[in-house]
């Protein structure tokens, strides 16, 4: 199993990836992950301000941010991606959450083909509450796309690149799912542990959704399908999935 490292202070673990993100986070004992989507997305730096609220309303501190999902106007190339990550990082560092480089936050960044916000949003966050030492376990896994995370560029490592063929569209499904099982993993979980799966594409997803998806058991509570890119030109498949326990909507 691939290790994490325990953000004490912020009451989960995560298994680090990034950057700009890690793989994904899970509750500490003692602590249960919770959700917060936006009705409308909310422009990065207010954002953020509206997280600090919501965190520091409930006694929490800004440490215990978890996890985000975001939505951006359009792929970014891959040097307007670095640009963006720089800029998102810098409230994180202030945060007091990313120490030394190392960013234990997980995320999902992605975008809607259809009434896309004009600049990069929160659509929803997680942090970690208090809890019974024996509350159901809780985790986040963060986005990934068809491509190795970690390199130079994602263009010379992506699955299939350009290929949304069903041949094409099965190679890219089933290396994102084997990444979803790999960070499940390293929180002892797999898919019949998810309360929520979510897959994000424009192209036509029919093809895997029984053989590959099914088969696997991602189907266990239902798949939300977001008609949205991932965030780097040339990447056309991604996913997510969590378990939590509590979510609502601001």
């Amino acid at each position: 199993m691939t290790s994490t490292i325990e953000a004490l202070d912020s009451g989960y673990r995560f298994m680090p990836g990034v950057s700009q993100y890690s793989c994904g986070v899970a509750a500490l004992p003692g602590f249960a992950i919770e959700r917060v989507r936006f009705y409308e997305p909310v422009p990065l730096s207010a954002g953020f301000a509206r997280i600090a609220e919501i965190v520091k309303a409930t006694g929490r501190p800004l440490m215990a941010f978890a996890a985000c999902e975001l939505r951006s106007p359009a792929p970014f190339t891959e040097d307007g991606f670095k640009a963006f990550n720089e800029v998102y990082t810098e409230t994180l560092i202030a945060w007091g959450v990313m120490r030394n480089g190392v960013n234990p936050v997980a995320r999902s960044n992605v975008c809607p083909k259809i009434d896309p916000p004009a600049e990069p949003s929160f659509h929803a966050f997680c942090y970690t509450v208090l809890a019974p030492k024996d509350a159901s376990p809780s985790f986040v896994v963060a986005g990934s796309g068809e491509s190795v995370e970690g390199k130079a560029n994602y263009r010379d490592h992506t699955v299939a690149s350009g290929d949304t063929s069903p041949a094409g569209m099965r190679a890219k499904a089933n290396f994102v799912l084997d990444e979803m099982e790999r960070r499940m993993h390293a929180f002892g979980a797999s898919w019949r542990d998810t309360t929520a799966v979510q897959l994000y594409t424009v192209h036509d997803a029919y093809p895997v959704l029984e053989s590959e998806l099914g088969r696997r058991g991602v189907f266990r509570n239902g798949l939300t399908w977001h008609f949205d890119r991932p965030p780097v030109v040339g990447l056309d498949f991604e996913m997510d999935c969590r378990r939590v326990h509590r979510e609502r909507v601001v």
